[in-house]
């Protein structure tokens, strides 16, 4: 979350004319993130957020996530649920951006997980998984594994600048994923984006997921990659490996993984390390001048990425002993 857009209290009064919401008590901008414009609001009716689309999303996308989003909470996933304004339109527009406003979610986020905090989450994203299970949308993952190639050649000069060498090092990490990038895998809707700062816990149980943004249909397997890599580190670069396994425990008390995903996960998430460099890269030296955003550091993908290359079976340990061969 972040504040690129600014909006003026006849702008907000204009926008929630449309919703039976009553007036705006107060509007508070969100500093997190780097991809959308948010805002806390609290009207007669409640507490509520309301984002400004931004960066990336397209708006032909937005009706995908906004349908995802209702979809899930009619299935009982706890998520932010968009509001419908009194025609039942999801999607609005302030400053000629598309907008929504969604319920608030209670429960809140940790900065630092533990064991316990990932065997939850893991559950948690397993849930997401079988809500979304029967979703009919489709939204191709557009910074999946074919895009990172692409990605980079416009960013080898800024990985040179940021470290000598690493250029060449990402370009070879580029060509092995891309030989090695497993096909046939379960497919489905991926969060995509499942990091500690969009999950919520009360009294240590998981209580919702949010900023589905980046929801697509891409492997289910893939979306645990990504949440060991984000949930699993330290912040010394070291791998939790009892994080990562209580991660995969909570995962596999709903959804079991098959024996082919179990053993995808090596190169998935050495993948799913390159995409997140690769778009922190992106956003390193892109964040406009005045906006209420801190972009996030590259190099904490760029020593991901070097453990995952230097093993690349560490997060077999995930998976439960018996099952990893450990």
């Amino acid at each position: 979350m972040a504040v690129y857009t600014d909006i003026t209290d006849e702008e907000l009064a204009g926008l929630l004319a449309d919703f039976d919401l009553g007036a705006a008590l107060s509007l508070k901008g969100v500093a997190e993130g780097v991809e959308n414009s948010n805002f806390l609001l609290e009207t007669e009716a409640g507490r509520y957020f309301l984002t400004i689309y931004e960066r990336r999303v397209r708006a032909d996308d937005l009706p995908f996530f906004l349908e995802l989003l209702r979809w899930i909470a009619e299935r009982r996933f706890p998520s932010a649920t968009p509001i419908p304004d009194r025609e039942g339109r999801l999607l609005k527009t302030v400053r000629g951006k598309p907008c929504a406003i969604v319920s608030f979610l209670s429960g809140l986020a940790v900065r630092r997980p533990t064991a316990a905090h990932c065997r939850e989450a893991g559950a948690g994203l397993a849930l997401l998984h079988l809500a979304a299970a029967s979703y009919p949308g489709v939204r191709a993952n557009d910074l999946g594994q074919a895009a990172w190639a692409p990605m980079f050649q416009g960013l080898a000069l800024a990985a040179e600048d940021l470290k000598p060498g690493l250029a060449a090092t990402i370009s070879s990490d580029l060509e092995l994923l891309a030989s090695q990038w497993p096909r046939g895998l379960p497919q489905g809707i991926i969060h995509a984006d499942f990091f500690p700062d969009n999950v919520f816990f009360s009294k240590g149980q998981f209580a919702g997921a949010i900023d589905f943004y980046f929801a697509c249909v891409d492997a289910l397997a893939y979306d645990l990659a990504i949440a060991l890599n984000a949930w699993c580190f330290e912040p010394d670069g070291s791998f939790n490996i009892t994080s990562a396994r209580q991660l995969v425990a909570g995962y596999e008390s709903l959804r079991p993984l098959s024996d082919l995903e179990r053993a995808a996960l090596p190169v998935l998430a050495h993948g799913a390390a390159m995409r997140f460099f690769l778009t922190r890269l992106a956003d390193w030296g892109a964040t406009p001048a005045g906006a209420l955003v801190r972009p996030k550091d590259p190099l904490e993908y760029e020593r991901k990425l070097a453990v995952h290359r230097s093993s690349p079976d560490l997060v077999l340990f995930g998976a439960p002993m018996s099952k990893a061969g450990a």
